[in-house]
C-alpha cells in the first residue's frame, strides 16, 4: 500500500493499481473540529483532479474535499455518513471517506509522499 499526500489536507491509499481508497488527514480533522455531517459523492460519479467531491462540517466550520485524482467513485463510506466522528476519532483508518477508480496513474505519483506532507505541515 502507497499512501500519498495534497496540499488540501486529503490522503489516498493505492492497494492494486486501480482502486485508491481517500480521507482527510490528521491535520485536517484537527483544523475543524468535531466533525458533525459530511457529504459524500455519488457512486459511478467522475471527479476530475481538484474538484470538489463532497463536503465535511465541523462545529468549527466546513471544509471541501477536493479529488485528488481523477477517476470514478465506486464506493463510500456508509458507516461515516451516519456517524462523521469516525473523522475524527480514525480519521486514517475506519472515518475513510470515499474510493476511487484511479483513471490517471501519474497524477498519483505526483501527490506528496509521506516525508513531503510533513515538511509542508512545518510550514503552516
Amino acid at each position: 500500500m502507497t499512501t500519498k499526500f495534497t496540499a488540501d489536507h486529503e490522503w489516498i491509499n493505492i492497494e492494486d493499481h486501480e482502486a485508491a481508497v481517500v480521507g482527510i488527514t490528521l491535520h485536517a480533522q484537527d483544523a475543524l473540529g468535531d466533525v458533525v455531517f459530511v457529504d459524500l459523492p455519488e457512486v459511478g460519479k467522475t471527479y476530475a483532479k481538484g474538484d470538489v467531491a463532497g463536503v465535511v462540517e465541523s462545529v468549527k466550520a466546513a471544509a471541501d474535499i477536493y479529488m485528488p485524482v481523477t477517476g470514478e467513485i465506486v464506493a463510500v463510506n456508509e458507516d461515516l455518513r451516519n456517524d462523521p466522528s469516525l473523522a475524527n476519532s480514525d480519521p486514517l483508518g475506519t472515518g475513510w471517506f470515499f474510493t476511487v477508480k484511479v483513471t490517471d496513474m501519474a497524477q498519483f505519483d505526483e501527490l506528496m509522499d509521506p516525508p513531503a506532507y510533513d515538511a509542508l505541515l512545518k510550514t503552516l
